[in-house]
């Protein structure tokens, strides 16, 4: 299936200092074209709400694009994008094509490209891609690095893709198991008055990583692999002592640990094993004094070979779209910046 794209000048004046064009969009066949466009054409109604002043028909198997020249080959890149996911199978979503107009939109192009290829991981149905451009730099420095730190707010797909990059290592038989763990730090709340055992206690703190494990796994399929040791979910104390081989280690709310435990966690490193730490250096919950050894790792290992270090921030939040805000808000605050007035309702 192929998709031939000609250019045509367009008879209209150029608006506002750009030239008029037009473009022609053909499909082979009207599969490919539903697929790219999506369910009651999706796809071309987000456009043309997106670019008001650009033209955009659909005859038989044909779209024709016109207006400015600039609006023009961002939307022929859009359903250029989104045609190569029709050729893999994968129907156009609401989601999918706000997430490649954002791409071509901020001249992105070619991550654009990058992250419709890259799916990592397909369970029940969905697909468990990077949705910005950050995400995917730190999908790829996952895939290119031993040790790799995403640092990042909360809602930013920092242990979520690492998880997902760390399920698909193992299906792939890279890795022999999948090590989950977390400083048992608590956040506001006094880990001694919780009911139970120790295990027990500890238990809630782990629950976050349980939770991404039922997203990428069969549930019934979890028990049997934390059996056999293949995957893991333990408190960052329970890796003293140890020398983790042929595994991908992932140390999630990193910011929580103190310089000795980062250090001890960082040297359980063995052969053909992958480490991603993970963590907010802004929602440190560990006793006032006591320095962060997230902080205090990020300048003693940057510069060393085969360790990457990769920022997220709110614009790569992929939760509500409130929690971006609320994230900026905090930053402002922090920073001393002065709050922005509200208007006062009549």
């Amino acid at each position: 299936m192929r998709l031939s794209i000609t250019e045509t000048p367009n008879a209209e004046e150029p608006v506002e200092g750009q030239p008029a064009a037009e473009r022609q969009v053909t499909f082979a066949d009207a599969e490919t074209m539903f697929r790219t466009l999506g369910v009651q054409d999706l796809a071309v109604r987000i456009l043309a709400g997106l670019y008001p002043e650009a033209s955009i028909g659909l005859r038989e198997r044909q779209i024709t694009v016109s207006g400015h020249s600039t609006d023009v080959a961002q939307i022929v890149e859009v359903l250029t994008q989104l045609r190569t996911l029709a050729a893999a199978g994968t129907t156009a979503t609401e989601e999918i094509a706000e997430q490649i107009i954002t791409m071509v939109r901020s001249q992105n192009a070619t991550t654009s490209a990058r992250m419709v290829a890259t799916n990592i991981l397909s369970h029940r149905g969905r697909t468990i891609r990077p949705k910005t451009a950050n995400q995917q730099r730190y999908v790829e420095t996952i895939d290119e690095s031993t040790v790799v730190f995403g640092i990042g707010p909360a809602g930013t797909g920092k242990t979520y893709l690492a998880m997902a990059k760390a399920v698909q290592a193992l299906q792939a038989k890279e890795i022999n198991r999948i090590i989950l763990t977390r400083p048992a730090v608590e956040a506001g709340e006094k880990l001694g008055f919780l009911p139970g055992s120790l295990n027990e206690k500890i238990d809630p703190y782990l629950r976050p990583l349980y939770d991404a494990l039922h997203d990428m796994l069969e549930p019934e399929s979890i028990p049997q692999l934390m059996a056999s040791g293949t995957i893991e979910v333990a408190p960052l104390a329970y890796m003293r002592g140890r020398t983790l081989n042929d595994s991908f280690i992932i140390l999630d709310e990193a910011q929580n640990t103190t310089a000795e435990q980062m250090k001890m966690f960082l040297t359980r490193l063995g052969f053909n094993s992958k480490i991603v730490v993970t963590g907010d250096i802004t929602q440190v919950d560990l006793p006032r004094g006591t320095d962060s050894g997230l902080r205090t790792v990020l300048d003693i290992l940057s510069g060393v070979d085969d360790i990457s270090i990769t920022r997220l921030t709110s614009e790569d939040v992929v939760r509500h779209e409130l929690v971006g805000r609320i994230v900026d808000a905090y930053d402002r605050y922090q920073a001393g910046e002065p709050r922005p007035r509200r208007e006062s309702r009549p």
